[in-house]
C-alpha cells in the first residue's frame, strides 16, 4: 500500500496537539472508519494536554476582636524580697568560763526565761565568797571608826583633843563608809557573774544550733557567741527599689499615668517559693532615707503577722506592693500585639471589616495584657485572636469576642513592673525622719 502525502506544506509541530496532528497526517491512508478513529483519539489527547482548572478562592480570615475601653486599673508592683525576723537576737557568754551543759533542744521554739546554757559556778561562787569577806571586813572597820569619832567629838569640844584629831576621826569614818560601799559594788559584781553562768532567752522565738559545744571554755570577747534567737511574730519582708525605678515611676505619676493611695498607705503580699500566697497582708512600716551607696537602691521593709511561724527568717519570696492605679488606662491582649521591624503593632478593624496596621507604645505587663500608652483610644476595634492570619485591606471574618476577658484581676496577675513607685518610699522615709515630705 502506498503512502498518501497530505499537507505537505506544514509547519515542523512545536506541541503536544501539533505532534498528534502530525502523526496523524503521517500514518499510512485507510478507510474512512480508520481516519475518523485516529481523528477522535487526537481530540481526546488534546483535551487531556489542557491545564487543570484554578483550586478555589482563599478563604477569609476568621478573627476575634474587643473594643478598646478606658478604665482605672489597679497595678500591683512585684520584688524579689527576703524575710528577716523582727528580733534576732545574739546568745553570748558574759563571763569566761567551760561551758558546762547546753539545755535546749536546738531548732525548737522557746519561751522567754527558758534556760538554754549552762556554765561552770564554782569560780564565781568563790569570787563571791570572797566579796562577801571583804565586805564584812569593811564593815567592822567601819564600825570601828564610827565608835572612835564618837569619842573624840565631845573631848574636842571640851578643847581636850586637838581639832586635828577630831578632823583624823572624822575622815576615818567617811573612808571606812566608802570602803562598805565598794564592798557591797564587789559583791553585787560577783553575784552577777555567778548569774550569768545560767544563760536564758531573753524573747519567744525560733532557737538555732549552738555554737559551742559542752565543755568548750569560752570567752566574753571572742568566742562567747553561743546561739541565735529569731522572733517569728511579727516578721519583717524587706526588699529594695533601684534609683531608675523610681525616677521612672516618678515621671509616670507626673504625667497623670499612675495615682498612688491616700496617706501612701501600700498593701503588702507575699507570695512563697512554691507560688502559693500567705494569707496575713502586711503594711509597710519602714523606708530607709538614704540609698545604698553601693548597689544604687532604697531598702523598704513591710511587717507582716506571722503567728503560725509559717514564715522563717532567710526566705526568698516576691513581695507584691498593691494600691496604686493607672487612671484611664488601655488594655490590650499581649498576643493582639505584634512585632513589627521597627515596633509593636496591632490590626485595627475599620467600618468595612477590613484590617490596618497602627503602631503602638506599649507599656508594661499586667497579667496576659498589655498596657498601650499610646496609639489607640476609645472605641478602636483590635484584631485579639487570628492577628497572625490578616493581610492588610483585606476583608477580616468576625467571629466574637476575644476567648479569654483583656483585664485580669489584679490578685492574679502579673506585676506591672518590679519597683514600688515613687513617692511611697519618699514619704515614708520622710515621716520616719521627721523631715517635711516633698514631692
Amino acid at each position: 500500500m502506498k503512502t498518501v502525502p497530505i499537507l505537505h506544506t506544514m509547519r515542523r509541530p512545536n506541541s503536544r496537539g501539533s505532534l498528534a496532528r502530525s502523526f496523524l497526517l503521517r500514518r499510512p491512508a485507510r478507510s474512512l472508519a480508520g481516519r475518523m478513529l485516529l481523528l477522535v483519539a487526537a481530540v481526546t489527547l488534546l483535551a487531556s494536554c489542557k491545564k487543570p482548572p484554578a483550586g478555589p478562592a482563599a478563604a477569609v480570615p476568621e478573627v476575634t476582636v474587643m473594643t478598646v475601653v478606658q478604665q482605672d486599673t489597679p497595678v500591683d508592683f512585684e520584688f524579689t524580697a527576703q524575710t528577716q525576723s523582727s528580733r534576732e537576737v545574739e546568745i553570748r557568754a558574759r563571763v569566761d568560763g567551760f561551758l558546762d551543759k547546753r539545755v535546749y533542744t536546738e531548732g525548737q521554739l522557746v519561751r522567754p526565761g527558758q534556760i538554754l546554757f549552762l556554765m561552770d559556778p564554782k569560780p564565781f561562787q568563790a569570787a563571791l565568797q570572797t566579796a562577801k569577806g571583804e565586805l564584812a571586813q569593811q564593815q567592822a572597820r567601819l564600825y570601828v571608826t564610827k565608835a572612835n569619832l564618837a569619842r573624840v567629838v565631845p573631848l574636842a569640844a571640851q578643847n581636850a583633843l586637838s581639832k586635828k584629831d577630831l578632823d583624823d576621826a572624822t575622815g576615818n569614818e567617811r573612808q571606812a563608809e566608802a570602803a562598805v560601799i565598794a564592798a557591797q559594788g564587789q559583791v553585787e559584781t560577783a553575784e552577777l557573774n555567778l548569774s550569768y553562768t545560767t544563760i536564758k532567752s531573753p524573747l519567744a522565738g525560733l532557737s538555732s544550733f549552738a555554737r559551742q559545744q559542752d565543755g568548750s571554755y569560752v570567752t566574753a570577747a571572742a568566742t562567747g557567741l553561743l546561739t541565735y534567737i529569731y522572733q517569728l511574730d511579727p516578721m519583717w519582708v524587706n526588699f529594695s527599689i533601684s534609683e531608675n525605678e523610681l525616677l521612672g515611676y516618678r515621671d509616670q505619676q507626673a504625667k497623670g499615668r499612675l495615682k498612688f493611695p491616700a496617706n501612701q498607705s501600700f498593701e503588702v503580699t507575699v507570695v512563697l517559693a512554691d507560688g502559693s500566697v500567705f494569707p496575713q497582708r502586711g503594711q509597710i512600716n519602714f523606708a530607709n532615707p538614704a540609698f545604698d551607696t553601693k548597689t544604687g537602691t532604697f531598702l523598704v521593709r513591710a511587717s507582716f503577722a506571722n503567728p503560725q511561724g509559717t514564715l522563717r527568717p532567710g526566705q526568698f519570696v516576691r513581695a507584691l506592693v498593691s494600691g496604686a492605679v493607672r487612671p484611664n488606662a488601655i488594655l490590650v491582649p499581649q498576643r493582639a500585639v505584634l512585632q513589627g521591624a521597627k515596633s509593636h503593632f496591632v490590626w485595627v478593624v475599620d467600618s468595612d471589616s477590613k484590617a490596618h496596621q497602627r503602631v503602638v507604645e506599649t507599656g508594661d505587663w499586667h497579667g496576659d495584657d498589655w498596657f498601650i500608652s499610646d496609639g489607640l483610644k476609645p472605641g478602636d476595634r483590635v484584631v485579639v485572636d487570628g492577628a497572625i492570619r490578616v493581610v492588610a485591606d483585606t476583608p477580616l471574618k468576625i467571629t466574637g469576642a476575644p476567648s479569654a476577658p483583656a483585664s485580669q484581676p489584679a490578685a492574679a496577675s502579673q506585676p506591672a513592673a518590679a519597683s514600688l513607685p515613687p513617692g511611697g518610699p519618699q514619704h515614708l522615709a520622710a515621716r520616719e525622719s521627721g523631715q517635711p515630705v516633698t514631692k
